[in-house]
């Protein structure tokens, strides 16, 4: 029997639910979390309550479904310069493997409101965790200096990433991603250790 038939269904639930997340971080950009309703939500995305209570039981549940979203699409972008090869070598790097600025770019909307919604507290930390775990993971092979702790060598890196982007994001994208790559990528070449500063 053809699933045809059950396609515009599923492309409608999508569309709705879509909608529905759209409509609240639109709502956020003006107005506090905790202030929003569903009524709020389902007039600004154009639908009916019933539409809202058949996908999601309180609008707590689009914020945390939005923010598994974005963690996802994270991740897949953070993985993106190595993830079709064995070997990674930092020295091969180049700014447009690097898609974590695109991502970001993409969900302006989204992380703008991370650094200035209380909704949101704990999430800048969250996405620390969550990277600082996947490196560990993936690079788990790399031999690395031996008298470097790796948990510590990880956070500085993730850390030192999502500081770029915060900074990036406090100055209303002023820069584009492929700035923003290229400026990663020249950060994590520089050899500063041959350097001699002037102190005043």
């Amino acid at each position: 029997m053809s699933n045809k038939p059950n396609l515009p269904i599923d492309r409608r639930i999508t569309k709705s639910k879509q909608a529905l997340m759209d409509a609240l971080l639109s709502l956020m950009q003006t107005k506090e979390f905790k202030k929003i309703t569903v009524t709020d939500i389902v007039k600004t995305a154009n639908l009916n309550r019933g539409t809202f209570y058949k996908h999601y039981e309180y609008k707590e549940d689009i914020l945390d479904e939005i923010v598994d979203d974005v963690i996802a699409d994270l991740i897949s972008s953070y993985r993106e310069p190595y993830k079709h090869t064995e070997t990674f070598e930092l020295k091969n790097l180049t700014s447009s493997a690097i898609k974590i600025f695109e991502h970001v770019s993409h969900k302006k909307e989204f992380y703008s409101l991370m650094v200035k919604s209380n909704a949101l507290s704990g999430l800048q930390s969250k996405l620390c965790d969550v990277l600082k775990e996947v490196t560990l993971k993936d690079l788990k092979g790399v031999q690395f200096n031996p008298k470097i702790n790796r948990e510590l060598q990880a956070s500085f890196y993730v850390h030192a990433m999502l500081g770029m982007i915060t900074e990036w994001i406090n100055h209303g994208f002023e820069y584009d991603s492929n700035y923003m790559s290229e400026q990663l990528l020249e950060i994590l070449n520089s050899r500063q250790g041959d350097k001699v500063f002037r102190l005043t």
